[in-house]
């Protein structure tokens, strides 16, 4: 499908007002839009159709899209930002010896215990600028670079030019469709009827987003079973309508 195409697909899908979700929960107006526009679902990195991404989102909602995920710098930042301020993660329980799985080990608290190992810990929290969160860390943009700030001194940041790459390899083109929401009967019904074509990263924006709150950082970290650390996806995030402040060059098409 080329853009010309696109453009009298969408055009038609908005003539047909709102229409049945095809799945519940978050994912669902991804997927009812892929589903009228004839792409097939993937997990694929890389354009959805030609060279554009597709993004959709309700216009009302509080779940938070993910931008971009990136790990921070210097290598090892992660592992260190775990060290210090992960805490006891639910883990399975194995006996070798029976060779039988237990139940889940339930964590009641967030903060880290003395007799928990690194390689037992998970560390899953937001971080924004407003102010610290639960663990104590605090994003702060200085001189063209983003800090994850925290008191132990675990150096973690994010440059501008490393920002714009993975922004420009993720969004080289955006189309991003909204659709408005009702519900009837218990049953979600989805009108897509608002559609951007988003190109072109600002450091200058994205900091001021971020400095507002508006742009969050999700760390989600844990480990693989044999203790090796993992990085389940370090992503900036964003509610649907305030995407397109995050670029330079915005466009309505629909």
């Amino acid at each position: 499908m080329n853009y010309d195409e696109f453009l009298f697909k969408i055009r038609e899908i908005k003539k047909m007002g709102f229409i049945k979700t095809h799945r519940k929960g978050d994912t669902g107006v991804g997927k009812t839009l892929e589903d009228l526009l004839g792409i097939k679902e993937n997990n694929i990195a890389g354009p959805d159709f030609s060279t554009y991404e597709l993004k959709s989102g309700r216009k009302d909602s509080s779940s938070m899209l993910t931008l971009f995920t990136k790990a921070p710098m210097p290598k090892g930042a992660n592992r260190n930002l775990l060290r210090e301020f992960g805490y006891g993660q639910r883990k399975k329980l194995h006996d070798v010896n029976q060779k039988r799985l237990s139940t889940y080990l339930n964590v009641e608290s967030d903060e880290p215990k003395e007799d928990v190992g690194v390689e037992e810990k998970e560390l899953h929290v937001t971080i924004d600028a407003l102010k610290k969160n639960s663990v104590g860390l605090i994003l702060k943009i200085i001189k063209g670079r983003i800090y994850i700030d925290n008191e132990k001194n675990v150096e973690a940041y994010y440059k501008d030019k490393v920002l714009e790459e993975a922004f420009e390899k993720k969004y080289s083109k955006l189309i991003y469709v909204l659709a408005l929401k009702k519900e009837e009967d218990g049953t979600e019904f989805l009108w897509f009827d608002e559609t951007y074509l988003l190109e072109g990263f600002s450091f200058s924006r994205f900091s001021e987003l971020m400095e507002k709150g508006v742009i969050k950082l999700d760390l989600r970290l844990g480990h693989y079973p044999d203790g090796r650390p993992h990085d389940h996806g370090t992503g900036f995030r964003v509610l649907p309508k305030y995407l397109p402040q995050c670029f330079e060059r915005v466009e309505r098409i629909l």
